[in-house]
């Protein structure tokens, strides 16, 4: 069994207002670093994503490929690997956690990454990390700031 990578934060807005933002694909070139482009391709019975097309850029891992959505609930969606050019497998997950009387989330980011390249363990640990970290910090900051959220980066930088 592939070893993954995890990292949990905790965001101070209700479960159901984190969920919302997760599964909001079109602005997630907005708050998410690495996600330069996303496609819902098709939706479950519940009007949820169930395809998304992603085109990333992590710095060592660049792809464009298409994720399956799996929503248990309103406290956790799990992803797997579709079809990619670079990538044997990419799943992870989301699970949210009710904290301070329902008033906070925690949220917990799982990833488990395999490249068709060969690459060192240590680094694409290291890219699993740099990709779950970031993605905590931009979802929180974007949940956090209200239902606009913040101005994407390039604007960010020419005030």
């Amino acid at each position: 069994m592939a070893e993954h990578t995890s990292s949990s934060i905790t965001i101070a807005a209700a479960p159901a207002e984190v969920m919302g933002v997760i599964a909001d694909f079109d602005r997630y070139p907005q708050w998410t670093g690495e996600v330069k482009e996303a496609e819902v391709l098709a939706k479950d019975d519940h009007g949820r994503a169930a395809q998304v097309r992603l085109l990333l850029d992590a710095g060592a891992i660049k792809d464009d490929h298409t994720l399956a959505y799996t929503w248990t609930g309103d406290h956790e969606v799990s992803w797997s690997l579709v079809k990619s050019q670079m990538l044997r497998a990419l799943d992870g997950s989301y699970r949210l956690a009710a904290v301070d009387g329902g008033a906070g989330t925690e949220v917990t980011y799982q990833l488990t990454v395999d490249v068709k390249i060969p690459m060192l363990g240590m680094i694409k640990r290291k890219a699993e990390k740099v990709i779950i970290d970031r993605a905590l910090a931009g979802l929180k900051k974007r949940v956090e700031s209200g239902p606009d959220g913040p101005a994407p980066a390039d604007e960010a930088e020419k005030r």
